[in-house]
């Protein structure tokens, strides 16, 4: 009867990862976010913070400022944090996809705020050097009326009132058509793939994530009838920091194929004391972990890690062994809150084994990754991370294989074509058994 168990079990797992396959039809991101470039974010860094030197997130610097001086700062911040040879370089290094964030007073003037125009520009620029790069794009609304969320990212910290002020959410709705009705056009159609309806919405008071789940439906549908040319175009929703599990219903509730709703979360080991307290091995375990709920919530819709880092509060001792912490004192101990660039081989070891365990999982169980971010401080830069070896070139490359179960088949990584059959093999969801 054991016998007959396992085979049956065995078909069972071979049936799920066939449909699996089918479902990502090789189309796995490997991606960049561009952060602190068309929305401020102070902790990234930039000269840019210079010229205001209270202001702490847009809204403030834009108010410090004024219009014209901040239009004038902005421009320059623009023309020079992310550049043609920036994305070359991205390209250069495996990556196929970028997640680019703006702000709704980009796309739309609102005359009750601070807020300068002159980023969609940019982005249009950055648009022209991916598809020249063989990039694809997703474009993320990463600020939105009255704040989804009170963090810097929204670009106004403080208050959330995106659900409290009841012009906040067709306002939002507004926005993502024009956007829609842009990006689907057909000059856009090999270049952008995706619009993000909202980052992060918080699902805690005060918002609810009843209307958060009303904003996807009411969105969706209003995006889905924006479109123009690119009928193919994939609209992301963001789990609103809930179980990926709780948005399972979310493609027959609005009648979307499988290719058309795609679902957000972002997966970081730095904000929680549950993730702070992890040696270097338990931030390994930690990230194998995420692959259950990944895999589960990919064979119902396009999952994506879209954001995620190498960052992890480790120190590691002389003889090898790993804490949690941000100093020590000990002789010859480091600590990954250090400069990167100061890291000894062994500090290296721990965040690569951290960061190939998280890609394995994302390739593995997910339809894809964006890393936050293309630069920024310590283990949040990606370019600084391929060149300092905490990030694997090519991205296929284990020194640490099978961390977390299971070996991924071999793939070339040639830009957006790279897509690979991701397939896992050996000790894998047969090896389970």
């Amino acid at each position: 009867m054991k016998f007959f168990t396992v085979i049956s079990t065995t078909l069972i797992l071979l049936l799920r990862q066939v449909v699996a396959d089918h479902h990502h039809n090789d189309h796995t991101i490997r991606g960049v976010n561009v952060g602190g470039w068309l929305i401020l974010e102070q902790w990234l860094g930039g000269d840019i913070w210079n010229t205001a030197p209270d202001a702490s997130d847009e809204y403030s610097f834009c108010n410090s400022l004024g219009q014209d001086a901040a239009f004038s700062a902005l421009q320059q911040h623009w023309s020079t944090w992310f550049t043609k040879d920036t994305v070359n370089e991205l390209a250069s290094y495996g990556i196929n996809a970028l997640r680019i964030p703006i702000g709704y007073w980009s796309v739309v003037k609102d005359q009750s705020q601070p807020y300068v125009m002159g980023a969609m520009d940019y982005l249009d620029q950055a648009l022209g050097w991916a598809e020249d790069a063989g990039l694809k794009v997703w474009i993320d609304l990463h600020g939105i009326p009255g704040s989804q969320n009170g963090f810097d990212n929204s670009g106004r910290a403080g208050a959330v009132d995106w659900q409290t002020n009841s012009s906040n959410i067709p306002a939002s709705i507004t926005v993502l058509q024009s956007l829609a009705e842009k990006y689907s056009a057909s000059n856009y159609s090999d270049v952008v793939v995706a619009i993000e309806l909202v980052n992060e919405p918080i699902s805690w008071s005060p918002n609810n994530v009843s209307v958060t789940r009303q904003f996807y439906i009411d969105a969706y549908s209003a995006v889905r009838s924006s479109l123009t040319d690119n009928q193919d175009l994939q609209i992301i929703m963001h789990d609103s920091f809930v179980n990926l599990s709780d948005w399972s219903d979310m493609p027959s509730t609005v009648n979307a194929s499988y290719d058309q709703l795609g679902l957000d979360t972002h997966i970081y080991q730095v904000f929680t004391p549950e993730t702070t307290t992890l040696d270097g091995p338990g931030h390994v375990q930690k990230a194998c972990d995420y692959q259950y709920s990944l895999q589960s919530s990919n064979d119902v819709l396009p999952t994506y890690a879209g954001e995620w880092s190498a960052a992890e509060e480790v120190c590691i001792y002389s003889n090898g062994t790993t804490a949690a912490g941000t100093s020590c004192s000990e002789d010859g101990c480091q600590c990954t809150s250090d400069d990167s660039s100061q890291w000894s081989q062994q500090l290296v070891d721990v965040v690569r084994s951290f960061v190939e365990a998280q890609m394995d999982v994302f390739e593995g169980n997910s339809t894809g990754y964006f890393f936050w971010s293309h630069t920024g401080p310590g283990a949040w830069n990606f370019i600084s991370g391929v060149q300092q070896g905490w990030i694997p070139q090519p991205l296929s490359d284990r020194q640490f294989p099978g961390q977390c179960g299971f070996q991924l088949q071999n793939e070339t990584d040639d830009g957006y074509h790279g897509y690979h059959d991701h397939r896992r093999v050996k000790r894998g969801l047969l090896g389970s058994i």
